[in-house]
């Protein structure tokens, strides 16, 4: 796909200086521009209309160089190995080769607890981050208990997914839906106090769909001052993102 071709779409896949560059369209922008997603690991080029996309096509090609410059500024990949110490809601986990299903072990002594999961390099990466998922939702799912219970609120239906955009959503209840939360999985490979943070942010979403004086008053009354959380996620979400990639 090449940058003059007659017309493109919004959504469109370009491939500039070795990355990804996604074709936008945002009606609310008053020109081109790009962006690095550090989530999605790729470029975002913005156009105010479709008419211009063929447009913002060519100022990525002329911005090649600052494109593999703002790529190589990502964290490298992480794939997954026996052998490996990662960490876990702020505790060392080491992974290792076993059979059967994939599980974590608790050792009895206290010592660092142990991933053991089946197959070599995407399989092994795979049936780990499942394992990290398991326990995401176990964790995830009693902190949003104890939160609910200090607000003063019915707990809600909790899921976790692999988002690329949220830590976490909101969804109270509406008529005959119930309330409901969901957070990124990946919030495991965070410290304890910032994925809890996140949850103590969408349950305070349950008494306040907002971001105003009330709502950040329920946050801190349940993890004190958030803004060293939400400086951790803009520094290091991107590295978590590329765990397991």
């Amino acid at each position: 796909m090449g940058p003059f071709r007659a017309s493109f779409n919004d959504g469109d896949e370009l491939q500039v200086a070795g990355a990804v560059v996604r074709l936008r369209v945002n009606r609310r922008a008053r020109r081109v521009s790009l962006r690095l997603d550090r989530t999605r690991r790729e470029i975002v080029a913005t156009a105010p209309s479709p008419r211009r996309l063929a447009e913002a096509a060519a100022f990525a090609h002329d911005r090649a160089a600052w494109i593999a410059e703002r790529v190589a500024e990502l964290p490298e990949a992480a794939p997954l190995a026996p052998g490996q110490l990662i960490e876990v809601l702020g505790r060392p986990v080491r992974l290792e080769q076993g059979a059967g299903r994939a599980r974590w072990i608790e050792p009895e002594d206290g010592s660092t607890p142990r991933i053991a999961a089946m197959g070599e390099g995407e399989g092994f990466a795979r049936a780990v981050m499942l394992v990290i998922k398991r326990k995401a939702a176990e964790v995830l799912a009693e902190r949003t208990a104890f939160h609910c219970e200090r607000l003063g609120v019915a707990v809600p239906k909790v899921t976790v997914a692999d988002a690329k955009s949220r830590w976490g959503s909101c969804r109270p209840a509406t008529g005959r839906l119930p309330a409901s939360i969901r957070y990124s999985w990946r919030l495991a490979l965070a410290p304890f106090d910032v994925a809890d943070y996140v949850v103590a942010h969408e349950c305070a979403h349950l008494l306040e769909l907002n971001h105003g004086p009330r709502f950040w008053a329920h946050v801190r009354s349940l993890v004190g001052d958030e803004r060293r959380h939400r400086a951790w996620l803009r520094a290091e979400g991107a590295r978590l993102h590329a765990f397991g990639r």
